[in-house]
């Protein structure tokens, strides 16, 4: 088994603001270690810094044991690699390398064969097998057969992009867990799973025996699989780490501890360092017209300078506070009817009623047809008056299917896309986003735009552009941009994926006052509580509805 030891880090963003400052923990053998925080903190640059992606400007990295990393972007891949590029980005570097040199090889042989080229191809197939290359192949099959219920033959030049979030999740993971790196680093790895998924994830956390250090905000995970807590604390001259010994069910308590003992700690010293302050005084006023007293008035000062040297104890760490001002506005009795809606080559033909004013929970495996569900009232239905044009300028891709579903006056949907794939906002600030609109929003000033993003714990941000964010960042300026929108029907696809415990509950208290619909897909166990109604998409192909969460609907059964 491997660890890693992190010891003093520091790092500072390209504008000179310092974002990490003495981070110093140690996750040892064995150890199934969370790293949480508020969004933005510094979590994910930290695992890059550990993973070597980015360079420390102060501090050490010590670790035993092959690294295995799970990076953020896994579960959002939209570009033309495979299936076997995404299993390869995470083996081990002399697979990755040799993989490369096979393919080069390859491609030679395709253009020439004579002899030179093909000793060469030989020789790169030899180094292939040296390394592992087909030992690892017949992992990777039973990585896909588990993950996809496709063998690694037939799905390897898959492009990644025609699999759902979860399941691109589901085969790293899968990929991680059964390779040969003694310690893993997990960003995130249960965004886009479905419960059954994560219930797995959970399993094989507790009885794996690889030492695992991984971020997330979902609070049941957390508190089925984390034998220990580090918090990345908000500070004003950087943010630092600290260690909680015990698990997430007694975090809380340990923390309000932690907060009180500072308060105490506070005053205390504000005590002593008032009274040393009058005793210099004291001292300073006898010693003008007694000589004697000039030696204590010296001591006391050089007592006060000692005491202010050390300084203060540590300050209590800032918690974040989003707020949240959905508004919304009142819309015909029926918001969505749905008629024979049969999403072609997903879901069988339901039919659907949603009234102004409910929450309705969307639920099901992945691959189940949700998210395809809502990009579709996302874009108005299937023959959408002017009054349903979706709001914002994020393109929405067309939804195949049979049967009618029609939006009720005054509906005006508003998407949060589970991909954050929003193309015309890349390369914009916050601020400027804000000041420009659209033809749904109006543009602000600059004292305005930054107050709104101060609600959402943004306006540090304000100056960065869109695509620079992280993922909790993302979301919750998509959320503003909703607030800001004037949609009276909120479609949300997993929401609370990349958001913080904090801010989380800032949504769930900005849905409660809401004057308006919401339909959202959702695997959070603790988020999808809220909700009165629950649409669950069924493993046989049936859309139904039940009184209460169903978790366990198994993947639709489908040729693949």
């Amino acid at each position: 088994m491997g660890h890693v030891e992190v010891a003093g880090i520091g790092f500072e963003l390209p504008d000179g603001r310092v974002l990490l400052d003495d981070v110093t923990f140690r996750v040892g053998d064995g150890a199934k270690v969370a790293l949480v925080g508020a969004n933005g903190s510094g979590k994910t640059t930290l695992t890059k810094i550990i993973a070597g992606d980015l360079k420390a400007h102060s501090g050490s990295i010590a670790r035993s044991g092959g690294l295995g990393v799970m990076r953020q972007f896994v579960g959002s891949v939209r570009d033309a690699s495979t299936v076997r590029d995404l299993l390869l980005s995470v083996a081990p570097e002399p697979l990755q390398q040799a993989a490369a040199t096979l393919e080069k090889a390859e491609l030679a042989m395709m253009e020439s064969e004579d002899e030179k080229t093909q000793l060469k191809y030989a020789q790169a197939i030899s180094d292939w097998g040296e390394v592992g290359g087909y030992d690892a192949e017949v992992i990777w099959d039973v990585c896909t057969t588990s993950a996809l219920g496709v063998p690694f033959d037939r799905c390897q030049w898959r492009e990644v992009k025609t699999l759902s979030g979860g399941e691109q999740k589901r085969l790293v993971l899968e990929a991680l867990l059964r390779g040969p790196d003694e310690v893993l680093m997990l960003d995130e790895p249960d965004n886009y799973l479905d419960v059954p998924a994560k219930r797995w994830l959970e399993e094989q956390l507790r009885t794996s025996e690889k030492t695992v250090l991984y971020i997330s905000h979902d609070r049941e995970l957390l508190a089925n699989t984390a034998t220990r807590i580090i918090t990345v604390e908000l500070g004003a001259a950087g943010n630092t780490a600290w260690t909680h010994g015990g698990g997430f069910r007694t975090y809380h308590e340990a923390r309000q501890h932690r907060f009180e003992r500072f308060e105490e700690l506070r005053r205390r010293w504000d005590e002593e360092h008032a009274k040393l302050k009058a005793l210099v005084q004291m001292y300073k006023v006898k010693a003008a017209y007694n000589d004697g007293l000039a030696s204590r008035y010296k001591a006391a000062q050089t007592r006060l300078r000692k005491f202010e040297e050390v300084g203060p104890p540590q300050e209590l760490p800032r918690e974040q506070k989003v707020s949240m001002r959905l508004t919304g506005g009142r819309t015909g009795k029926r918001a969505v009817v749905a008629t024979g809606l049969e999403l072609t080559g997903l879901m069988k033909p339901f039919d659907l009623e949603v009234w102004y004013g409910e929450r309705v929970a969307v639920l099901g495996s992945n691959g189940s047809g949700k998210s395809h569900f809502l990009r579709l009232l996302a874009s108005g239905g299937t023959d959408p008056d002017i009054e349903h044009q979706p709001i914002g300028e994020v393109p929405i891709a067309p939804v195949a299917h049979s049967g009618v579903v029609k939006l009720g006056a005054r509906v005006r949907p508003g998407w949060f896309a589970q991909t954050h794939e929003h193309p015309e906002l890349v390369g914009k600030t916050l601020l400027e986003i804000l000041h420009r609109g659209d033809e749904h929003r109006d543009g602000m000033g600059r004292e305005l735009a930054s107050r709104k993003l101060d609600r959402y714990e943004l306006a540090h941000a304000a100056e960065q552009t869109f695509d620079s964010l992280s993922g909790g960042q993302q979301a919750r300026f998509q959320i503003l941009l909703l607030e800001l929108s004037g949609a009276t029907l909120l479609l949300l696809d997993e929401p609370t994926d990349n958001l913080d415990v904090e801010s989380a509950e800032a949504l769930e208290e900005g849905l409660d006052s809401f004057d308006g619909t919401v339909l959202a897909v959702t695997h959070d166990r603790w988020f999808a509580r809220g909700f009165d109604r629950h649409l669950v998409f069924g493993a046989d192909g049936t859309v139904y509805e039940s009184d209460e969460p169903v978790w366990d609907e198994g993947r639709v059964q489908r040729s693949r």
